[in-house]
């Protein structure tokens, strides 16, 4: 991976970006996508097949599992061993209740859809069912179902020759199955997701190059010269094609370095957001860290077509009242500032917005004062997209234990989610690795919602 020095702001896991800017521009080992390879990925797309417009998806995954009846779902009619701490707050649509931690997104209940009814949870504790919607033992002889990110990018190509379609901003966790950003399953690494901070960053340096410098082209070089002297000398480059010198172009005017260039941020947007610290509760997890959200904005607008981020560590066994309090208050910053940003600029109906864990908790309130795992029902939260918001879909029962009311599979998010991308799931396949033609999921998209 290409590692550029760059000066200004931080990135959200404390690291510099003086210490280094990891915009993924050549990768010479195992892991991660290099930007040459999306270059070539682009390269494969056939001429005509980027004329869907530019949608897009940010996906944003709560890691861990969040407590449904303590968000979203509240139950304060049921016993106090299941109830919790929490009580509900009206929002600006009659009727709908939410957590008291959320008091922005209550004032924007119109914007947002409320899903209590979420089934097909697998149990694992792991991104992967809300990148591709399947099971992780599926297709696994193949190299797996492809995320909707690398389905995306395969399908559609890129907006812009210079931005990949499929960003991953997953920090990087203890707990490595919640950093995963959703890869590219039997579709090949090619189409996996960009990292920015990905593993390869410290492979390879431009030494003494600041972002500031990278506006000229004559320093950065000199400077790619130096590199490629010194990478020759041990066989490094021996071999490099076109796909990868055109990398280097991006480098030097890429409107994907600007969008991960927070600097050049209005400083009252990036307050609206905050940062999310300080981390409470990260333990084996992500952090919060809210500018997330405000670099996936700043990457769908460059052009961007999925993003998918982590944000924090919901996996309460113990102290879940602390946690989601902390959590949930951060979470309710940043999220009500995104869908406000995008409204702003114009582009809710165009960027569907999507908000969920991998599981819910359980009914009961364990010794420690936490919830444990329950995959029998959960919830999430969609927004933007074109879709019909202000609502709530589905219920469950007085205690959260079951989906009583229109149970919500977690394949219909995922396909309601290429709907707003503009695909139709009961039409458009993929072919495996034996060429057999693959849906991208088998239910439909929510109808209440399209």
């Amino acid at each position: 991976m290409l590692t550029i020095r760059g000066g200004g702001g931080r990135f959200c896991d404390g690291v510099s970006r003086r210490d280094f800017l990891a915009i993924g521009g050549l990768s010479f080992g195992a892991g991660g996508l290099s930007l040459a390879g999306v270059m070539r990925a682009q390269a494969a797309v056939p001429p005509g097949r980027s004329g869907l417009g530019h949608k897009a998806v940010i996906n944003v995954f709560l890691g861990g599992g969040p407590p449904h009846q303590d968000m979203f779902d509240l139950k304060p009619d049921a016993p106090s061993e299941v109830r919790g701490e929490f009580a509900p707050i009206g929002t600006n649509v009659p009727g709908i209740q939410i957590c008291e931690v959320f008091p922005r997104l209550a004032k924007r209940a119109d914007k947002l859809a409320i899903i209590r009814s979420v089934v097909g949870c697998e149990g694992a504790h792991a991104a992967y069912q809300t990148n591709t919607g399947w099971p992780e033992s599926s297709l696994r002889t193949l190299g797996g179902r492809p995320s909707l990110g690398a389905a995306v990018a395969k399908l559609a190509g890129p907006v812009d020759p210079s931005v990949p379609p499929f960003v991953g901003l997953a920090e990087k966790t203890s707990h490595r199955p919640w950093s995963d950003s959703g890869t590219a399953g039997f579709l090949g690494p090619a189409y996996g997701p960009f990292r920015p901070d990905g593993p390869d960053r410290d492979n390879m340096t431009l030494k003494d190059v600041t972002l500031e410098r990278l506006a000229d082209r004559r320093r950065l070089l000199a400077a790619v010269d130096r590199l490629r002297r010194d990478a020759d000398a041990s066989g490094t480059i021996a071999g490099m094609d076109a796909f990868g010198q055109r990398a280097f172009d991006v480098l030097s005017g890429s409107r994907l370095l600007d969008a991960l260039d927070l600097s050049k941020e209005d400083p009252a947007i990036r307050a609206a957001y905050g940062d999310g610290k300080p981390y409470q509760f990260q333990y084996d997890g992500a952090p919060t860290c809210n500018d997330h959200l405000l670099m996936a904005r700043r990457l769908v607008e460059a052009g961007v077509r999925v993003v998918s981020l982590s944000f924090g560590r919901w996996d309460s066994h113990g102290q879940n009242f602390a946690m989601v309090r902390d959590h949930g208050g951060k979470l309710d910053q940043c999220l009500a500032a995104l869908l406000d940003d995008l409204e702003a600029r114009g582009m809710l109906d165009d960027v569907a917005v999507v908000v969920w864990g991998e599981f819910g908790r359980t009914p009961k309130i364990n010794k420690d004062a936490g919830r444990d795992h329950w995959p029998q029902v959960s919830c999430a939260l969609l927004a933007g997209g074109g879709l019909r918001t202000g609502q709530v879909i589905g219920a469950t029962n007085r205690l959260g234990e079951h989906a009583t009311e229109r149970p919500v599979h977690v394949q219909e998010i995922v396909a309601t989610l290429y709907h707003a991308l503009g695909f139709r799931t009961h039409e458009v396949t993929l072919p495996d690795q034996t060429g057999r033609p693959q849906y991208l999921v088998e239910h439909g998209p929510i109808a209440e919602l399209i």
